[in-house]
């Protein structure tokens, strides 16, 4: 009889096994021209999958006590037994991811921990599973919460984001062309390009898991362009092939800028605002970066007028 610890081995090789085909294939692919395969992004995406492997034998996650204590003060005790109360509940996980998901680019402290999953340089089915180590000690439980509070059993809940993720594992690919009228409901490679690219047009978008229409609905659905290729990474990338540096240098930054922060409502603020939020608004946030984009659109449109 297989145990849930050997679905999810067996769904884990899988994974690295399909994200592995797809790496030779693209490194013998480009060989023929185009831009080569970088192997070491690979090797730090299955370092980071190592890691938190380890890190999920630590009783180190916050998800535990939040939950528990949700779970007790619960309104309700919700049995999903039925197709409509199945449809609810993916309804109810995704609304949740969204938001999650969102604030993990809008709130640094999150976003210490997502930014390791937007570092890869290229995007491979391989950047699927760069999630971070450390985020069972973020809190991110807390948007999935209402959910348990609504009394969904916790270990539902979290059975429910764990497929949440696994759909998105074909997402991470730039080969697969746009799906017409699926574009429209679903979370799309093509919609997921788009997530993952730091163009200034394209940052801050695409924030669904499995569907696409909380951002349509909130605005922040961005759709990819032909005539804007994606560029993959960060805003300002980062090169380092070092798995230490990969999964603690936002941490460092905003360590680092909360030391010389000179107040505690400057602290505060470099830990709660969005990445790149610098006290005298000259910071590299989105809103600043699409500013200076559109300055600089205007002033080479006059000048070649």
């Amino acid at each position: 009889m297989l145990t849930t610890g050997k679905i999810t081995l067996y769904v884990t090789l899988f994974i690295v096994a399909v994200s592995l085909l797809e790496a030779c294939v693209l490194t013998r692919k480009n060989r023929n021209g185009g831009t080569p395969f970088d192997w070491s992004e690979t090797w730090l995406s299955l370092a980071d999958l190592a890691g938190r492997k380890l890190f999920a034998l630590l009783p180190l996650s916050l998800a535990t006590p939040i939950f528990s204590f949700v779970w007790e003060h619960r309104l309700f005790t919700v049995s999903i037994n039925s197709a409509l109360m199945v449809l609810l509940l993916f309804v109810g996980q995704e609304f949740c991811y969204y938001w999650y998901h969102r604030a993990s680019h809008r709130i640094r402290f999150f976003w210490a921990t997502h930014a390791v999953h937007h570092s890869p340089n290229q995007l491979t089915l391989s950047s699927a599973y760069r999630l971070g180590w450390t985020g069972k000690l973020t809190g991110t439980a807390m948007f999935f919460a209402p959910l348990v509070w609504l009394g969904v059993r916790p270990e539902v809940v979290l059975a429910t984001l764990m497929f949440n993720l696994l759909y998105q594992f074909w997402l991470h690919n730039t080969w697969m062309p746009k799906l017409g009228w699926l574009e429209y409901v679903f979370n799309t490679p093509s919609a997921h390009r788009v997530h993952h690219a730091s163009n200034v047009g394209y940052l801050d978008a695409n924030y669904g898991g499995v569907l696409i229409v909380f951002d349509r609905l909130f605005g922040t659905y961005i759709e990819e362009r032909a005539d804007e290729p994606c560029r993959y990474g960060l805003v300002t990338p980062t090169h380092s092939r070092n798995p230490l540096v990969n999964q603690f240098e936002h941490w460092v930054s905003l360590a680092r800028d909360i030391a010389s922060a000179g107040n505690v409502w400057t602290a505060i603020s470099y830990v709660m605002m969005p990445p790149g939020w610098r006290a005298d608004g000259t910071g590299e946030t989105t809103e600043n970066l699409r500013r200076q984009h559109c300055d600089a659109r205007h002033t080479v449109s006059a000048s070649s007028n």
